[in-house]
C-alpha cells in the first residue's frame, strides 16, 4: 500500500456516497489505520450530484484539501457519467475507477476514453435490488473496493456494518458486499 490512498465518491444526494465514504474510512481506522472522510455539497437537494473523500494512511494525515487526483474513484449512479467529469484526476497505471454499472468494463474504459489504470463495474443495483429489497448500491460498492485495493478487509467491512446498523440491516448490507465482491469485473 501507498503511505496515502485517496478515494473520490461520486454519487446523487440520498445514495450514500458520504456514508459509504465514513464507512471505509472507520473501516480502516479499525484495521489500525490513519483517516480522513469528509463530504463536498452545500444546499444540494435529493437527486442531485454529491461528491465525498476518503483519506487512508500509514501516517498521519496532515493534508486538509478536497481531492483533486485520486488514486481511486467511485460512481455510485453511472447516470453521473455523462454529466459529471468523474474521470478528472485519474492519470496513472495503479489508479482505478469503479462504477456502478452491468456493463462489461471494457466498454466503460472504451466510453470514458481512460488510457490508464483499471476500470472496474458491478451491477450494484441488481445486488441491493435483490437483497436489500431497495437501490441502495453504496454498501455494494464498498465491497468492490475492498476488492480493488486490498485496503480494507472483509471481516473489518462486516465488523463496522455491525457498529453501524442494527442486526438485521447489518446482515442485510454484508451480503450486498459480499455479492458485490464476487460480481465484480476488472479490465
Amino acid at each position: 500500500m501507498k503511505p496515502m490512498v485517496e478515494f473520490r465518491w461520486h454519487g446523487r444526494g440520498g445514495q450514500g456516497a458520504w456514508t459509504a465514504s465514513e464507512l471505509l474510512a472507520r473501516t480502516a481506522l479499525d484495521e489500525g489505520k490513519y483517516i480522513q472522510s469528509f463530504p463536498e455539497f452545500g444546499p444540494e437537494r435529493m437527486g442531485a450530484p454529491v461528491t465525498a473523500f476518503t483519506r487512508i494512511s500509514t501516517e498521519p494525515i496532515r493534508l486538509h484539501c478536497a481531492i483533486y487526483d485520486p488514486d481511486v474513484v467511485i460512481v455510485l449512479d453511472n447516470t453521473l457519467l455523462k454529466t459529471v467529469p468523474v474521470t478528472a484526476g485519474l492519470n496513472r497505471d495503479e489508479d482505478a475507477i469503479i462504477i456502478n454499472s452491468s456493463e462489461e468494463p471494457a466498454v466503460l474504459k472504451q466510453t470514458l476514453s481512460i488510457s490508464q489504470g483499471k476500470v472496474w463495474t458491478v451491477p450494484a443495483t441488481e445486488i441491493a435490488l435483490k437483497i436489500l429489497g431497495a437501490p441502495i448500491t453504496n454498501t455494494a460498492l464498498l465491497g468492490v473496493v475492498a476488492k480493488a485495493t486490498n485496503i480494507v478487509t472483509l471481516e473489518g467491512i462486516q465488523k463496522t456494518l455491525n457498529v453501524r446498523f442494527r442486526r438485521d440491516l447489518a446482515e442485510k448490507n454484508y451480503a450486498v458486499v459480499q455479492e458485490a465482491y464476487k460480481e465484480a469485473k476488472v479490465e
